[in-house]
C-alpha cells in the first residue's frame, strides 16, 4: 500500500484562481490543477493507493464549513480529508472535540498562511488540546517558498511548543523544516515528532526561467535525506508529496531509488500511515 500524506484540493470554482495565484507567489510549477480528480489522476498515473487532503483554513470564520466538508469527503475514491483549525477563531477548543467526534482523523495547521507562530499560547492550546484527543496534527514546518524570510515554525520554535503543549502526534512536513534542514535532527530527534517527506527532495521546479539562481533550486540531496532517516528511525517517517506542488510520480520513483533498507522504504511508503489512519 502506498499512501501519500500530504495533498491538496481546491473545490472546482475556485480551483485555477487559486494554482494561479500560488505559483505567482512561489514562482513555482503546479503539477496537477489543484482539483480533487486531477489529484486522483495524479494518483493512478503514480499508483498511489490514498493520498490525505489537508485543508489550510486561512479565515477563522470558514473553519466549521471547510470541516463540514472534509467530513463528505473524506473516504471516497481513495482520499483522505483531514480538518483544519485556525489559532485566531472562536471556540477553538470546541471545534477540535467536534472534529474527533466527527471521525476525522487529524488536523492541518499552518503557522506562515495563519499568520501565527507555532510556539505562540494559541497554538500551544490547539497542540495541547489535539493531543488530549487523540488527532495527528499535520504542520508546516520550516520556511516558505511563498512567504521568503518570514520565520514562523523553525525546529527550536517547534521543540518550545512541544515542551508547553505536552503529549501530541505532531508530523512535522518537509521533512521537519523547509530550508532549516541542518537543525531539524539536533532539534527534534529525541521529541515523539514525525517527519513527512513533502517537497523536500530533488529540486523545485520554477515557474518562470532566471526567478531563482540555480543553488536556489536544491532541496535535500539523497545523502542528506537518508541521514535525516536514520537520525528519526524509518517509523517516524510518512511519504508525502505536497501534491500539486510536487509530481506523485517523480516524488515517489526518488524515493524509490534512495539507498533504503527494503523494510524501511515500506514503511514510509505507506506502512507507518496505514497504521496512523487505520487503514
Amino acid at each position: 500500500m502506498i499512501v501519500d500524506f500530504h495533498t491538496h484540493t481546491f473545490p472546482d470554482r475556485i480551483a485555477a484562481a487559486a494554482i494561479g495565484k500560488l505559483q505567482q507567489a512561489s514562482h513555482s510549477m503546479a503539477f496537477t490543477n489543484g482539483t480533487v480528480s486531477g489529484l486522483q489522476a495524479s494518483m493512478h498515473r503514480a499508483g498511489i493507493d490514498w493520498s490525505v487532503v489537508l485543508p489550510v483554513a486561512t479565515n477563522p470564520v470558514k473553519v466549521g464549513s471547510m470541516n463540514d466538508l472534509s467530513v463528505q469527503l473524506t473516504g471516497k475514491d481513495g482520499l483522505v480529508y483531514f480538518g483544519c483549525i485556525h489559532p485566531e477563531m472562536e471556540g477553538v477548543e470546541a471545534e477540535l472535540a467536534r472534529i474527533a467526534s466527527l471521525g476525522l482523523k487529524g488536523v492541518k495547521i499552518h503557522p506562515v498562511y495563519q499568520g501565527v507562530d507555532i510556539d505562540d499560547a494559541r497554538f500551544v492550546r490547539i497542540l495541547a488540546k489535539a493531543g488530549e484527543l487523540g488527532l495527528t496534527v499535520v504542520m508546516h514546518a520550516g520556511d516558505d517558498i511563498g512567504f521568503p524570510g518570514e520565520v514562523r515554525c523553525s525546529p527550536e520554535m517547534i521543540r518550545r511548543a512541544l515542551h508547553m503543549a505536552g503529549p501530541v502526534r505532531l508530523i512535522c512536513a518537509h521533512m521537519g523544516g523547509w530550508r532549516n534542514w541542518e537543525r531539524v535532527a539536533e532539534c527534534l530527534a529525541d521529541t515523539s515528532v514525525m517527519l513527512d517527506t513533502a517537497f523536500s527532495l530533488g529540486e523545485i521546479t520554477p515557474l518562470e526561467p532566471g526567478h531563482y539562481a540555480p543553488e536556489q533550486l536544491h532541496m535535500l540531496d539523497a545523502e542528506a535525506f537518508c541521514q535525516l532517516v536514520k537520525a528519526f528511525g524509518a517509523g517516524r517517517i510518512v511519504f508525502g508529496t505536497d501534491c500539486p506542488w510536487a509530481d506523485q510520480q517523480s516524488s515517489l520513483e526518488q524515493l524509490r531509488q534512495l539507498p533504503l533498507a527494503e523494510d524501511d522504504r515500506q514503511a514510509i511508503l505507506g506502512g507507518n500511515a496505514a497504521q496512523l489512519l487505520g487503514l
